[in-house]
C-alpha cells in the first residue's frame, strides 16, 4: 500500500476510535462535595467525568482522542486555576476550559477569557448553564481535533511532493500565473505545467480551487522552499493565525 494510503488509513483509524469513545469532562476542584455534584450532573447527560482535587493529578492523566473539556475552579490551594491555565498554554495542552468560582470578579473573569477560557461561571450556577457550557466546549474540541486530523492528512500528501513541486504549489496557489512562476524559478512554462499537474494528482485535488483551499489550510503562504529543499517558515505569521 502506498505511504499516503497508509497515512490516510492511520488517520481515519484515529478519528474512528475517537468517535467510538465517549466525550470526557475533566473537573478540577478541591471541594469533594462539588466534585461529587458535578460528577452526577455530567453522567446524567451521558458523558464521562474524571475528577481531580489538584492540577498535578490532572497532568498525570493522558488526554483522550475523544472530545474533552476541563471544568476548572479558580481558587485552588497550591496553584490557582488562572495560573494553571497559563501552565497548560505553555505546555501546548489545548483543551477548552470552563472556569467556576465562588468569588469571581470582573477583572478575574476578563483575564480568564482573554487567555482563552470559553466560559466563567460564578457559584452557585444553574445546572443548565454548566451543561450548555460543557456542550459548547466539547463541540469546539471536536471541531479542533477534526481539523488537526484533516491537516495531518494534507501534510502527509504534501510530503509526497518533490521540492520543486512544493515550490510550484506555493507559487501558483499564492496567485502567480504559470508564466510568472516559471520566471521566478527560472524554468520553462512547460515544466511548471507538468509539475502543477503532478501536484494536483498527488494532492488529490479535483480542481485548482480545491488546491488553493488545501494550500490555505497548510498555510503555504508562510513557507518557502529553497533549491536544496530547506524549508523557511514565517513563524510569527503562522502563530498569529493559529
Amino acid at each position: 500500500m502506498p505511504i499516503i494510503a497508509l497515512a490516510y488509513v492511520g488517520l481515519r483509524q484515529v478519528k474512528d476510535d475517537a468517535c467510538k469513545q465517549p466525550a470526557v469532562v475533566f473537573v478540577i476542584d478541591d471541594d469533594a462535595g462539588m466534585r461529587d455534584s458535578m460528577d452526577s450532573l455530567i453522567r446524567s447527560i451521558g458523558l464521562q467525568a474524571k475528577l481531580f482535587a489538584a492540577p498535578g493529578e490532572f497532568m498525570a492523566e493522558p488526554l483522550p482522542h475523544a472530545p474533552c473539556c476541563l471544568v476548572l475552579d479558580v481558587r485552588l490551594p497550591q496553584q490557582s486555576g488562572l495560573e494553571f491555565q497559563v501552565e497548560l498554554a505553555k505546555a501546548n495542552i489545548r483543551i477548552p476550559i470552563i472556569f467556576i468560582s465562588g468569588h469571581g470578579d470582573i477583572p478575574m473573569s476578563v483575564r480568564a477569557m482573554k487567555a482563552g477560557a470559553l466560559e466563567f461561571l460564578t457559584k452557585p450556577f444553574r445546572d443548565q448553564d454548566l451543561i450548555d457550557a460543557i456542550q459548547n466546549a466539547l463541540e469546539r474540541d471536536k471541531e479542533r481535533k477534526d481539523n488537526e486530523i484533516a491537516n495531518a492528512y494534507l501534510w502527509s500528501r504534501f510530503d509526497t511532493l518533490t521540492n520543486r513541486e512544493k515550490q510550484i504549489m506555493a507559487l501558483v496557489t499564492g496567485g502567480l500565473m504559470n508564466k510568472q512562476a516559471a520566471a521566478d524559478l527560472k524554468v520553462s512554462q512547460v515544466t511548471v505545467k507538468l509539475h502543477r499537474a503532478n501536484v494536483m494528482r498527488k494532492m488529490g485535488a479535483c480542481s485548482f480551487a480545491e488546491l488553493v483551499k488545501m494550500a490555505d489550510a497548510l498555510q503555504l503562504e508562510h513557507h518557502q522552499w529553497t533549491a536544496d529543499g530547506v524549508i523557511r517558515a514565517d513563524s510569527e505569521a503562522i502563530a498569529a493565525r493559529s
